[in-house]
C-alpha cells in the first residue's frame, strides 16, 4: 500500500484504488496498512501517517464466465464498497461457491445480474460498473463473448449500472457514438499492473468532500461532476484495430470487412479489435451531437524521455533519473504533462523534452495502432524532426 501512495503522488493521484479486495491476503494487506481517513469517510489511509494527501477507495476487478442467451458468456465489472465490512462479507459469500484465492482478479461463474443482487443485498451503497467495454475477449460488448446492450447483459439489474470504463483502447469521443452509454457516467481507470502505469488514465473530480458518499453520488447522479479523463491515445492500446498478433497482422475495420473478417495469412478469424465493435453498435454518425465530456490524451512522460534521449528503453537508469529531477522540480508527472508551460519546461528539461509535450498536448502524434494483445506504438518525433533539431543544434 505504501508503494502505490508513493507512486500515486509521483503521479499527481489523489485517489486511487486499492484494488483486489476479493483475495485475502491482499486484503489483509488493506486492513493491517489502511485506516479511514476520518470515522465514516469511507476512504482510507496508510496508518504510518506517510503520504497524507493520497486516499483509497476500496476496490476490486472480477471476471466472470458464464452462459446467457444460449451463448458462453466472459465479462470482466469494476467493483468500489463503502467499507470493510462489506467487503468482509463480500468475501465470505464469494468463498462459499468459488476459489478467490486464486487470482487478484478471481474467476466467477456467476452471472453479471446475480453478483451485482448479491452486492447491493451486501450494502446498497456497493458500486458495480463494466471494465474496458469493448475489449473483445472479457468485456460487456467484447466482440468474441460480449452482449449487444447493457439491458441484455445486466437484465433486470440495468436500472443499478450507473457508470462504464472506457479502457485503453477506447475513449470518450468514440464512447459518444452509441446513445445507450449517455445516461452512465463516463470513467478512465488506468488498470495498472504496474506502480509507473498509475495514472496512465485517470478521472478529474470535483469532490465536495473526501467520502466514499460524495463518490457515489458523483458516479451515480452527478456525471457533470467528472471535469474531465485522462486517456490513453486510444490507437495505442491493445485492442484498437483487428488483427493476428501470432501472424503479425493488423488492419482496420474497413479493411476487415474487405477480407470478411478472415486473416490474409493463417485464414482464420480475426480477432476483432475496439473501433471495429464500436462500429457495429454505433447508432450516431461523428458529426452528430455529442455529450459535453471532456478529455485530455496523454503519452507518459517517461516515453517522451526516453524519445528526447534517444533511448528504447522508457525504464532505463537515464530516463529515470532525468524523471525524477523534472518530479523533484514540477511536483508530479499529471503537473508537467497537463499544466507546467512550454517555456518554464524547456528551461529545465530542454528543448525535445519541451517539444515533446506541446506535441502530446497537440495531439501531434506517430501512432500504428495496437491489435490483438499488441500495444500500439506511439511516437514523437520522426527521423526528419530528428535531423531538424541536429541542424538547430549545430547552429546555435
Amino acid at each position: 500500500m505504501e508503494n502505490i501512495a508513493k507512486f500515486s503522488q509521483i503521479k499527481g493521484i489523489d485517489l486511487i484504488a486499492t484494488g483486489d479486495f476479493t483475495h485475502p491476503q491482499w486484503f489483509s494487506f488493506i486492513e493491517q496498512e489502511l485506516k479511514e481517513s476520518k470515522t465514516g469517510s469511507g476512504l482510507y489511509v496508510l496508518r504510518s501517517g506517510n503520504f497524507p494527501t493520497v486516499k483509497f477507495v476500496l476496490s476490486s476487478e472480477v471476471a466472470l464466465i458464464y452462459k446467457d442467451g444460449g451463448r458462453a458468456r466472459r465479462i470482466h465489472l469494476v467493483i468500489h464498497a463503502p467499507s470493510l465490512a462489506a467487503v468482509k462479507e463480500l468475501n465470505r459469500q464469494l468463498g462459499i461457491s468459488y476459489n478467490i484465492k486464486s487470482d487478484g482478479r478471481p474467476i466467477l461463474g456467476i452471472s453479471a445480474p446475480k453478483l451485482v443482487a448479491l452486492c447491493l443485498q451486501i450494502d446498497p451503497h456497493f458500486l458495480i460498473y463494466p471494465a474496458h467495454i469493448w475489449t473483445p475477449w472479457f468485456s460487456v460488448f467484447g466482440s468474441k463473448s460480449g452482449f449487444n446492450s447493457l439491458q441484455e447483459c445486466f437484465h433486470e439489474q440495468t436500472k443499478n449500472i450507473f457508470a462504464f470504463e472506457t479502457g485503453l483502447s477506447s475513449d470518450p469521443e468514440m464512447n459518444d457514438l452509441v446513445s445507450g452509454l449517455d445516461k452512465l457516467t463516463c470513467l478512465s481507470n488506468s488498470d495498472a499492473h504496474s506502480l509507473m502505469n498509475i495514472g496512465r488514465e485517470a478521472n478529474i473530480l470535483e469532490m465536495k468532500e473526501d467520502s466514499y458518499a460524495d463518490l457515489y453520488k458523483i458516479i451515480k447522479s452527478e456525471p457533470q461532476r467528472v471535469v474531465s479523463t485522462i486517456e490513453f491515445y486510444p490507437e495505442e492500446g491493445m485492442y484498437h484495430f483487428d488483427g493476428h498478433r501470432a501472424c503479425d497482422f493488423s488492419c482496420s475495420p474497413a479493411e476487415t470487412v474487405k477480407l470478411k473478417g478472415i486473416c490474409p495469412k493463417c485464414h482464420r478469424p480475426l480477432t476483432v479489435g475496439v473501433a471495429y465493435r464500436l462500429a457495429e453498435l454505433a447508432d450516431r454518425g461523428p458529426k452528430e451531437k455529442k455529450l459535453p465530456r471532456r478529455f485530455h490524451r496523454l503519452v507518459g512522460l517517461d516515453k517522451i524521455i526516453a524519445e528526447a534521449l534517444e533511448l528504447k528503453s522508457r525504464s532505463s537508469k537515464k530516463v529515470r533519473q532525468e524523471y525524477d529531477r523534472l518530479i523533484n522540480i514540477f511536483g508530479n508527472e499529471l503537473n508537467v504533462l497537463l499544466q507546467v508551460k512550454i517555456d518554464d519546461l524547456k528551461k529545465e528539461a530542454g528543448s525535445l523534452v519541451a517539444e515533446g509535450v506541446k506535441r502530446v498536448r497537440e495531439e501531434r502524434l506517430i501512432i500504428k495502432p495496437g491489435f490483438d494483445g499488441e500495444y500500439g506504438q506511439v511516437n514523437i518525433f520522426s527521423p526528419s524532426d530528428r535531423k531538424g533539431q541536429a541542424e538547430q543544434t549545430v547552429l546555435f
